[in-house]
């Protein structure tokens, strides 16, 4: 059976955040079944954990042949053996590798970087200063990926793949602020990717344990 580590809780700015989304939603997507092993923030700093993950973030990984960290390739892992996911042609399949590792490395470092000042920095002298550009560079990056975008559904050939799963996630960490609805065509974009029936049950599955947490320990959200 395949195995996914997610946190037992986390704060309500994070949830629906946290990558182990990522990867549940491309199993949901792939029709492969996972139990999650929940952990503890104290559990992130154990040798057993860091042998599995050595940052001691989720998800970890691991199938009964393989065992891997990091979100991206592990939903580029279930991708490769998932017509659902990836296309046959090698074509196809280096368009979702391309748009897949977009997200990571030309979507992703700028939306982190203005969610990491609204929740973390937000009220330290520099961040008021900085913020403006970050949004600016931000807004650039989102305008060309709309461009790309055009009038299809999905970024790779106009067919959902793994690299929709990466890009809606990033682009969902924008929900705190209003700025994806100023790009209308990657927010509808967002809106299609999280009515599919795998995103709901993985969201609703993330979100189940923070719920059963905060009804024991009310004093948590």
């Amino acid at each position: 059976m395949i195995e996914v580590t997610a946190f037992k809780w986390v704060p309500d700015f994070a949830q629906g955040s946290v990558r182990d989304l990522r990867v549940r939603w491309a199993l949901e997507e792939a029709g492969l079944g996972y139990d999650a092993r929940l952990i503890g923030f104290e559990d992130q700093a154990t040798p057993a954990y860091r042998a599995m993950q050595p940052f001691g973030q989720v998800p970890a990984y691991r199938d009964g042949k393989v065992q891997m960290f990091e979100s991206g390739a592990i939903v580029l892992w279930i991708a490769q053996a998932s017509p659902e996911l990836m296309p046959a042609d090698d074509a196809g399949r280096a368009m979702v590798m391309s748009w897949l590792f977009a997200a990571m490395n030309s979507i992703e470092p700028f939306v982190a970087e203005l969610a990491g000042i609204d929740f973390f920095n937000n009220e330290k002298a520099w961040a008021s200063q900085r913020r403006p550009e970050i949004e600016s560079d931000l807004r650039k990056r989102l305008g060309e990926l709309q461009d790309a975008l055009g009038d299809k559904n999905w970024f790779a050939n106009n067919r959902f793949s793994a690299a929709d799963i990466l890009m809606v996630h990033v682009l969902r960490d924008l929900r705190h602020t209003p700025i994806l609805a100023d790009f209308p065509a990657l927010a509808a974009y967002v809106e299609q990717a999280e009515a599919r029936p795998a995103f709901k049950r993985a969201l609703a599955d993330q979100l189940k344990p923070f719920r059963e947490y905060e009804a024991s320990h009310p004093t948590s959200s």
